[in-house]
């Protein structure tokens, strides 16, 4: 299909999937590190920089998390100079975390983590939509508000690999090769997403679905939030 042809029905598609995200989180509650994967990082003695790249890449494409919240960040980002500065915000505020967290051994409780991440996601919808201005007349700097929910969306990035004891021989590098697998993954994602929009913004479809994706965003956000407060409050273990 060409991708003028995509583009018609991406819109449809992003909601389909955002709902497929509500209806899955159910049973999974997050996006862990699991199966031959996790078996791989416990095993691991020493440095191993591709592999862990991989599982860094691996694991930010399939984070629906992350993803709708760089969804929501690039949804009405139209110049390509704001795209970089907002996803290079992103990145920094990640990337902090992430190697503090397992390095310095920062110990946050997975389940408040992934719920202010699941916050992060209705925060950037509901901006999108308006809220802040029309509720609380008020415009919170958006950039600002990137950067900080970077830093809790690599503590998330940290916890899922904080349930392994992870040996000290080559940790560092390994955990370098994980960021920098994480930042392709982005860039990946990115620019599918990038793709889709630039060619779904050209379409009368954009204006009439524009509210709709973003009230489902929205919707994605707090059910993550949701679930994660119920994990955590009925003393559900991290797995």
């Amino acid at each position: 299909m060409p991708l003028g042809g995509i583009a018609r029905i991406a819109c449809p598609a992003s909601i389909l999937c955002i709902l497929a995200v509500c209806s899955e989180i159910t049973p999974a509650l997050g996006h862990g590190i699991a199966g031959k994967d996790a078996s791989f990082v416990a095993a691991t003695k020493g440095p191993d920089i591709l592999p862990f790249m991989y599982l860094g890449a691996k694991h930010m494409v399939t984070g629906y998390d992350h993803l709708l919240f760089i969804f929501g960040v690039i949804f009405f980002l139209y110049r390509m100079r704001d795209v970089i500065i907002y996803v290079t915000l992103f990145s920094l505020g990640h990337s902090i975390t992430l190697l503090a967290g397992v390095l310095l051994t920062i110990n946050v409780n997975a389940f408040l983590v992934d719920a202010v991440i699941g916050l992060s996601v209705a925060y950037k919808a509901f901006d999108n939509l308006g809220g802040f201005q029309s509720v609380f007349g008020v415009q919170p700097n958006n950039r600002v508000a990137v950067a900080a929910f970077g830093l809790v969306h690599g503590f998330g990035l940290a916890t899922k690999l904080q349930e392994f004891r992870l040996n000290p021989n080559g940790l560092v590098a390994n955990m370098i090769g994980f960021n920098v697998g994480v930042e392709i993954g982005q860039l990946i994602a990115l620019a599918v997403m990038l793709a889709i929009m630039l060619q779904w913004r050209r379409t009368a479809s954009f204006e009439r679905f524009a509210v709709a994706a973003n009230v489902l965003i929205l919707t994605a956000g707090f059910v993550l939030m949701q679930y994660q407060l119920a994990a955590y409050f009925g003393g559900a273990k991290v797995t």
